[in-house]
């Protein structure tokens, strides 16, 4: 592990040179690609020194001890600083265990989402617009920036589906755990007998790609327009801006109708087709790859139910990691760091605990 500390650092103070170098900051491909690799070790660095610092502190404080003799005043000042500094070390030790874990490459991308409605009905497509406004707020909430891409709403003012982009910084780290079956244990406003019904709804979360990252050929390509529209009349464009791509090969069919105008609409929608597409790529890797990247507190198969949202009891739960939580409307209401994290945490501990099997 030291070693691949004194490697981390010399290449951080070594990429730190480079950014004050003219012909770096000329060049601003390589100049972001220096910032992103800067910015990702910074924490890990910062972690190191510290350690160092403790390590420093600690064997001053063993020499202390040894040079204390019969001083009892010396010596119960050089126990002190040498017990405070052992137990930073230990903390710090562990720290930079999981700062050491192998990061996940599509961590600082943005991420496109996707909710279905699934088993309940119009029940189904009202819990769907629940979400989309809890990972909204919650989006608020981190300063992150939400763009609608597609939308099929209800009468009732819920959505059969509906598809978003997420842009800010660490997007997919935090989202990427919400893939999977939403399940809702509720009375539907449109239930008389006040009965309690059980829905849910399913959630995709993709990391937002580059054209480089997936080969797209033009010629494998349908592409269709027809004319947006909402539920009730609500929006309804009179031009066939809407567009609908279609990647024969695979099969995968993207639609965006939620600009005026048709480019802007065939952009977004090449965008969520490159992030599909990425996604499948990923997904039929080598086995031991596809493990790894599959968060290890779920398999993120999209059919794995994942969580349920209890209604008359206020409870959370996700089933993952056995986490229950009787706050559902704070939840509701964009609230979730604690979910995210909690799983954020049962993620790096499976990682620990399978780097000390190996």
């Amino acid at each position: 592990m030291l070693d691949k500390l004194r490697m981390a650092d010399a290449r951080y103070d070594e990429i730190n040179n480079k950014l004050s170098d003219p012909t770096v900051i000329s060049d601003n491909e390589l100049y972001r690609s220096l910032m992103r690799e800067y910015k990702s070790l910074t924490p890990l660095i910062e972690t190191y020194r510290l350690y160092q610092k403790a390590q420093h502190d600690f064997e001053d404080a063993e020499s202390a001890l040894d040079e204390a003799g019969a001083d009892e005043e010396l010596r119960e000042m050089a126990q002190e600083e040498y017990s405070v500094n052992k137990e930073k070390m230990e903390k710090l030790t562990e720290e930079l265990k999981i700062l050491l874990l192998p990061k996940d490459p599509d961590d600082d991308r943005n991420v496109i989402v996707e909710i279905r409605g699934g088993a309940g009905g119009e029940e189904a497509a009202l819990f769907a617009n629940s979400l989309f406004r809890m990972y909204t707020m919650y989006a608020q909430s981190q300063g992150w920036r939400i763009e609608l891409i597609s939308s099929n709403p209800t009468e009732l003012g819920g959505y059969k589906e509906v598809s978003f982009s997420i842009e800010g910084e660490g997007a997919y780290a935090k989202m990427k755990y919400e893939s999977g079956v939403h399940r809702v244990q509720r009375v539907p406003e449109t239930e008389s007998q006040g009965r309690i019904h059980t829905s849910t709804i399913t959630v995709a979360v993709l990391p937002e790609v580059e054209e480089v990252d997936v080969d797209i050929n033009p010629a494998d390509l349908t592409i269709q327009t027809y004319r947006s529209s909402g539920a009730g009349g609500q929006h309804i464009n009179k031009t066939e801006s809407a567009i609908r791509i279609i990647h024969n090969p695979t099969g995968v069919v993207v639609e965006c109708q939620e600009e005026r105008s048709q480019f802007k609409n065939k952009e977004k929608a090449m965008k969520m087709l490159y992030s599909k597409l990425y996604e499948a790529k990923l997904t039929a890797r080598d086995s031991a790859i596809a493990e790894e990247r599959r968060i290890q507190v779920g398999t993120g198969d999209r059919s794995e139910r994942i969580r349920t949202y209890n209604y008359p009891q206020s409870r959370v739960t996700d089933h993952r990691i056995g986490l229950t939580l009787y706050k559902l409307d704070n939840i509701m209401d964009g609230d979730c760091d604690e979910i995210f994290e909690a799983l954020r945490i049962a993620d790096q501990t499976a990682k620990l605990l399978k780097q000390k099997d190996a």
